[in-house]
């Protein structure tokens, strides 16, 4: 019988997590096979992960267990010599450039498209739409506006504002991801109700590589925020105005289904203003009161008939 190589099929584990979610995606990882963080660094670093995590990561990732637990794949599984040998040569090419995962797998939907092959063909399971791992666009700055999707002065209605963004999501899904960062969750108190069913308390800002005229587009991948609103948005949080419960650089997360409340805080949009604003909101009267909890900053009071719109910060990221 021949030696278990423990060692051996950790490092091959580690191969499987730099394909599926890049060099700094454990976080990713985790979630997508149901288990904390922590407990899938052990896999990692010196435990052998149990039969149904091992089973999970295959199902995940498309790998063969016997590789997986051999580091051998038998070619008897395969109708043709050659497709064994495109397999070893991808899986080679995949294991030195993870980065790569995604615009191969980009060019083989196109090929499939192309020759009309159904999805069927390739999983057990019925066709299904292309993945969208719960990816929230990041669509500008509070001081420079929404400037990648909304031109017009006031929020579509919900179910318009998931289509777009779909769109905006597919555009980009083929792209190379360039860059990925772990970021901390807040909810915010207005949106605990509704954020109620998000255990998670991390998220990923994607950066993917665009077009010549946009090379970077930011997504927040989060599957349960996605999931409660499909239709959410995020944005950069530029200034300290809301320090230190929502700092410089951090990122808000808003929905078109969810308005701004009294006393909480808000992204709101003004007719007399280029860009919108992070604050807490408060209506009195004709009047619309923008709160800073910074003590450095003054509130700001404004005619209300000129706050086109305003909607509660479900939560914020810090990166």
């Amino acid at each position: 019988m021949k030696h278990f190589d423990e060692k051996a099929m950790i490092e091959r584990v580690r191969q499987l997590r730099q394909q599926y979610a890049g060099s700094r995606g454990k976080s990713k990882f985790a979630r997508a096979l149901g288990v904390s963080a922590s407990t899938y660094s052990y896999y990692e670093n010196d435990r052998v992960p149990p039969i149904d995590i091992l089973l999970k990561m295959c199902e995940v990732t498309g790998a063969d267990l016997e590789w997986l637990l051999t580091g051998h794949t038998a070619e008897k599984n395969f109708a043709f010599a050659a497709n064994a040998a495109l397999l070893r040569k991808l899986d080679s090419l995949f294991t030195h450039n993870p980065d790569l995962t995604e615009a191969v797998l980009a060019f083989v939907e196109l090929l499939r498209e192309k020759k009309g092959i159904e999805t069927s063909v390739y999983s057990k399971g019925p066709a299904s739409e292309p993945d969208r791992p719960g990816w929230i666009p990041v669509l500008g700055r509070t001081a420079a506006g929404i400037v990648h999707f909304w031109d017009q002065t006031s929020l579509p209605k919900p179910n318009r504002a998931i289509t777009e963004l779909n769109e905006l999501v597919k555009k980009h899904m083929g792209k190379t991801i360039v860059g990925s960062v772990d970021g901390a969750v807040s909810i915010d108190l207005q949106a605990r109700a509704l954020m109620d069913g998000v255990k998670t308390r991390q998220a990923n800002l994607i950066r993917v590589g665009g077009l010549e005229q946009e090379p970077i587009v930011e997504f927040v991948q989060c599957e349960e925020i996605h999931g409660l609103f499909p239709d959410s948005f995020a944005l950069h949080i530029d200034g300290d105005s809301m320090s230190p419960r929502i700092n410089d650089s951090d990122i808000v997360v808003v929905s078109p289904s969810v308005p701004a409340a009294q006393g909480h805080i808000a992204i709101a949009h003004l007719a007399d203003q280029i860009g919108v604003t992070c604050k807490l909101i408060r209506t009195a009267g004709n009047e619309v009161h923008l709160i800073p909890i910074n003590e450095r900053y003054e509130t700001k009071v404004v005619a209300k008939k000129n706050l086109l719109w305003a909607l509660a910060v479900l939560c914020h990221i810090s990166i």
